[in-house]
């Protein structure tokens, strides 16, 4: 009798060095990219005042979307916590490109492709994900 691995199980969604490696590329362009735009919402940089001014909900909701994104972005690329950085991340993403279409009513081209990225660390890191679901350290 041979033994098969189950879909579900941590062997069989584990990447392959070629994949992890791509994985990893994906993963460090994405934390520079959220360090650079939370790290400007929590500078208060003038652009950013200005859109949290047209959102309407307040500056406390810049600073909360800045620290998520700056928190997403440095658990991206803790090897432990990868996972659990782009499962932060989605949400902050998904958030951002219903504010582009329902309250600014402009392009989110930008935050879709980030979510785009973040959803390719999560299928790549299914197995964290998996382990996080499950209540157990990955």
């Amino acid at each position: 009798m041979t033994a098969t691995t189950s879909p579900l199980s941590p062997a069989a969604s584990k990447p392959g060095k070629g994949l992890n490696i791509a994985l990893w590329v994906v993963q460090i362009l994405l934390a520079a990219m959220f360090v650079m735009a939370g790290g400007s919402k929590l500078a208060g940089d003038p652009k950013m005042v200005g859109l949290f001014d047209v959102i309407g909900i307040g500056q406390w909701f810049r600073y909360l979307t800045g620290t998520l994104e700056v928190a997403g972005a440095l658990l991206l690329v803790v090897p432990r916590t990868k996972a659990y950085g782009a499962a932060l991340l989605a949400p902050v993403m998904a958030g951002a490109i219903l504010t582009h279409l329902i309250v600014l009513h402009n392009s989110p081209a930008m935050p879709l492709v980030l979510l785009v990225g973040i959803a390719f660390v999560l299928w790549g890191r299914r197995d964290a994900l998996l382990a996080l679901v499950r209540g157990r350290a990955s």
